[in-house]
């Protein structure tokens, strides 16, 4: 099994949700994010612009089966991609158990 750490857009995180569900990931947890990068935000107030470094991000948590790690990576760069500095990151490590509580199933099973 992997996990998939993405950080994208928020912008683009309604087209990553949809294109995970027509690949049948359809569990994943997310949050919003601040974070710090390459790319320079700036604001305009009253004709003013100011520059800031905080970026405001939506972070994507997945788990799959190892089957399912290079589909759902790809969806995600392929719906994720702006070509603009800023697009985000994908991380991806090693998952050596799952357990799904209620049933108390284990492994590629509790995914299901």
């Amino acid at each position: 099994m992997k996990k998939i750490e993405a950080i994208i857009r928020k912008s683009k995180f309604d087209e990553v949700k949809e294109a995970l569900h027509q690949i049948e990931v359809n569990f994943f947890s997310y949050w919003d994010v601040t974070g710090v990068g390459n790319e320079k935000q700036g604001h305009v107030y009253r004709g003013v612009s100011y520059s800031t470094s905080d970026i405001q991000r939506r972070f994507l948590s997945i788990i799959v089966s190892d089957p399912f790690l290079d589909i759902t990576v790809d969806a995600i760069i392929k719906t994720a991609y702006t070509g603009i500095v800023g697009d985000g990151k994908i991380f991806v490590s090693d998952i050596t158990e799952s357990y799904r509580i209620r049933t108390g199933e284990k492994g590629i099973d509790s995914l299901k």
